[in-house]
């Protein structure tokens, strides 16, 4: 229904054009410095247990990620790292900077990272929301139902707030890494702008994320206000 309306195409185009630029530019950039071998010769999961170990949480740890390459991540459930064989073997400087990062959200958690905690809080909201908020909202269109319409814009919003939040969490994330991957020796001074380079790039797709959700948002305002 809504890829037949313009003014949909209009508002939600920009987002979807630069979640492929941004989907691209993580690729070119993780590849291309994936060639590059860190100095130090660390893996990427013995640069994620050097920083655990600097912060004294022994008690988190660090797994193989099953779900495929660039499925690197760090759940808060149960404390764990899980690096993709690409990351957790990878001693390339976009290896290392992705286990880095990752980390980094384990210092988050450790350190009650205001923002990290927001997020973690409205996740069960925001899953919840993902699910229902279309469907809610195409029923109350369909019915013109004004409440139910209200009801899904309300439930979407939720997803609009995690998209959000989830900015200064990403960003953090990396700073972090970048300063404990200097701090503790693990890049030279000259590896830091591919490092960065690869995580500036993966913040991108957040960005791209949050913007495809907050044209939704808008588009559904829209639709609301036409009934």
């Amino acid at each position: 229904m809504f890829l037949f309306d313009p003014m949909y195409l209009i508002l939600i185009l920009p987002a979807v054009l630069l979640a492929g630029w941004a989907q691209s530019k993580v690729k070119r950039a993780f590849q291309e410095h994936s060639r590059r071998r860190a100095l130090t010769g660390l893996s990427g999961a013995e640069v994620a247990q050097r920083m655990l170990s600097e912060a004294g949480l022994e008690d988190v740890g660090i797994e193989y990620s099953r779900q495929g390459s660039l499925s690197d991540h760090y759940d808060p459930r149960d404390r764990t790292i899980r690096l993709s064989s690409d990351v957790y073997e990878g001693r390339s400087l976009a290896a290392l900077g992705v286990a880095a990062h990752e980390a980094g959200h384990a210092l988050q958690h450790a350190t009650g990272y205001v923002w990290l905690g927001m997020r973690n809080t409205i996740i069960p909201v925001t899953q919840f929301g993902s699910r229902m908020a279309f469907p809610l909202f195409l029923v109350g269109l369909l019915l013109q139902g004004q409440t139910l319409m209200t009801l899904g814009i309300l439930l979407f919003t939720f997803a609009v707030i995690f998209q959000l939040i989830t900015l200064p969490v990403e960003y953090n994330a990396s700073s972090r890494a970048i300063a404990a991957l200097q701090r503790t020796g693990a890049i030279e001074t000259n590896e830091v702008g591919p490092v960065r380079e690869v995580l500036n790039a993966a913040a991108l797709t957040y960005l791209a994320a949050a913007l495809m959700a907050i044209m939704q948002l808008v588009y559904l305002l829209m639709l609301r206000g036409r009934r």
